[in-house]
């Protein structure tokens, strides 16, 4: 097994606004995916190279949570920038950029997003 995760999904309630929250906070387009009953857009991964994704999505059982499992998006190279696009795009700060008390583990920031989910963002720098 390469890696503990291969993929996640943050629940949303309203789709639209969290799509451009997080287009905004991380300065990137998420891509619309086709599922059944739920509206859906995936983070920019590229599979062929083993990188992991996830999405956004709302329908059936997509219930936003401030608590529960905390999941941490890649903002290398260095998380300030998109922490500072945070608030303005509608979200808060839970937990400033804070460096992980591990030799070479980088930084982190806890935010809420704009349905009032939990959200870890990580970087090396």
């Amino acid at each position: 097994m390469p890696h503990a995760i291969s993929w996640f999904e943050i629940p949303t309630t309203d789709f639209a606004r969290a799509r451009t929250f997080y287009e905004a906070m991380l300065g990137t387009t998420l891509m619309p995916m086709e599922a059944p009953g739920r509206k859906m857009a995936a983070f920019p991964a590229d599979w062929s190279k083993g990188e992991i994704s996830g999405c956004i999505v709302q329908g059936q059982g997509a219930q936003p949570a401030a608590t529960g499992t905390l999941i941490f998006l890649n903002c290398d190279p260095d998380l300030a920038a998109a922490l500072g696009r945070v608030v303005k795009a509608g979200g808060k700060i839970v937990l400033p950029k804070t460096e992980i008390p591990m030799q070479g583990a980088g930084h982190m920031a806890i935010i809420t997003d704009t349905e009032g989910n939990s959200i870890g963002l990580h970087s090396a720098k």
